[in-house]
């Protein structure tokens, strides 16, 4: 650990006991870490079994990366909490990854074996907010302890099924939570009626929230690899862009809309309208 790090828990510990907030040392019943993760991966039907592959192993290389390692090693405590989950449809969540501590290279490619042991399977509908809703959950389980929480969200297609999006994105925000997106904007994998254009926009509008929240459009599958390690360094160095325009070679980051321009509901209505035109066939 660096000594801005050794510095860093020190100010931690300090401000924990200004607030009143028990020391990491003084807890007895839970982990103190810098981050506590949760990676929520699409896996509905409208992506191909090699899109899904893709997914797996690009988190599987980003969490043994060395720059994602050494954003870990530099925190006040030198390790995160990290938990995964596919989801689809409202009832369809997948725990792949239970909590775990991740704070050596050896911890993150035992993650990375349990990413890339089995094949994934796909699922129907898309509900984001019932990917939110269950993380909030997951958190409440949590056996950690952080100043900071995180849902990081991928998918290709907006909510369409559950809770209204921002209505779950609120509630978990109202407890602290962080929520980041990842939207897939690719069309190489099976074609979907109920794509949106602008998933970056609706993402940003209605999905991401939270102190610092942020998103990385990824618009074909050879950006994924290298979009999901950028974020997971932003997410636990703390790091922000100063504006939202790609640096040289790399990908866009685009941060929460501070009022929602896009309709929240649009998952929603093209179901609603695809469902009434079979009805009247």
């Amino acid at each position: 650990m660096s000594l801005a790090a050794y510095a860093w828990r020190g100010v931690v510990a300090a401000v924990a006991v200004a607030l009143g907030l028990p020391d990491a040392s003084r807890a007895q019943t839970s982990e103190q870490v810098d981050v506590e993760l949760i990676l929520a991966v699409d896996v509905s039907l409208s992506m191909s079994p090699d899109e899904l592959e893709i997914q797996r192993h690009g988190y599987a290389a980003a969490l043994t990366d060395k720059q994602v390692l050494q954003a870990i090693a530099d925190g006040a405590y030198g390790k995160i909490a990290l938990a995964y989950f596919e989801w689809a449809g409202s009832t369809t969540q997948h725990l792949i990854v239970p909590w775990t501590t991740i704070a050596s290279s050896a911890d993150a490619e035992a993650v990375a074996a349990k990413l890339t042991a089995n094949p994934p399977n796909s699922a129907r509908r898309t509900s984001i907010a019932g990917a939110i809703e269950f993380g909030t959950d997951l958190f409440a389980e949590s056996p950690y302890r952080s100043f900071k929480r995180v849902i990081d969200i991928s998918g290709d297609g907006p909510n369409n099924q559950g809770t209204p999006v921002q209505i779950a994105r609120d509630m978990a925000v109202g407890k602290g939570i962080i929520i980041n997106g990842l939207p897939l904007m690719t069309r190489g994998g099976y074609s979907s009626i109920y794509d949106v254009t602008e998933l970056d926009r609706y993402y940003a509008d209605c999905v991401i929230g939270g102190p610092g929240a942020f998103m990385i459009p990824v618009n074909e599958w050879s950006q994924f690899p290298e979009a999901v390690r950028r974020k997971l360094v932003m997410e636990l160095a703390g790091g922000l862009p100063r504006s939202r325009r790609a640096e040289a070679g790399k990908l866009p980051v685009v941060l929460a809309q501070q009022t929602e321009g896009y309709d929240c509901l649009v998952g929603e209505k093209m179901w609603r309208d695809r469902s009434l035109m079979w009805e009247a066939r």
